[in-house]
């Protein structure tokens, strides 16, 4: 196990209950990869943009974190993020498992899986659990994020 990678990964997620995006993007190398079922893939700063707009959005927000294991490439981690969805007001628990690829002691790759239908459900209520599961809806909601993504970017540019 390489306990300098097990640190980025703590460090990162420390972060995240913190609310500390810099830190959490202080974490990721220039061309950092992200892939999610929500964002699909991301890369360099519209990945650490995008944690940067999570954690401004945030409204009872708490993380957990566990599971933390790492060698000298890979890595991983289990978290659980429970917040209202800014858009619905409803309450998530959504369950990820996270994996890691490092380069020069930071993140190059972070990918998350989760069970998309799952998070549907619990965000958007009826419509998310009748068609949550579908190809359509989940292309929906992709593009929603982003587009919100694009949107809190340009916002960022203009300040």
């Amino acid at each position: 196990m390489s306990a300098s990678n097990i640190e980025v990964i703590e460090r990162f997620y420390t972060a995240f209950q913190q609310r500390d995006a810099e830190a959490m993007a202080a974490c990721y190398a220039g061309d950092v990869v992200f892939s999610d079922p929500v964002f699909g893939e991301l890369r360099g700063d519209e990945a650490r943009d995008m944690w940067r707009m999570l954690v401004a959005r945030a409204q009872n927000f708490s993380l957990t974190f566990d599971g933390v294991e790492a060698d000298e490439r890979n890595g991983r981690a289990h978290w659980v993020a429970r917040y209202l969805f800014s858009q619905t007001g409803r309450e998530v628990v959504n369950r990820i498992e996270a994996r890691f690829v490092f380069r020069d002691g930071l993140i190059a790759e972070h990918r998350d899986t989760f069970d998309l239908w799952w998070w549907s459900r619990q965000a958007l209520g009826i419509k998310g659990g009748l068609l949550g599961w579908t190809p359509m809806m989940q292309r929906a909601i992709r593009a929603q994020a982003k587009k919100g993504l694009e949107l809190y970017r340009s916002r960022q540019l203009r300040t």
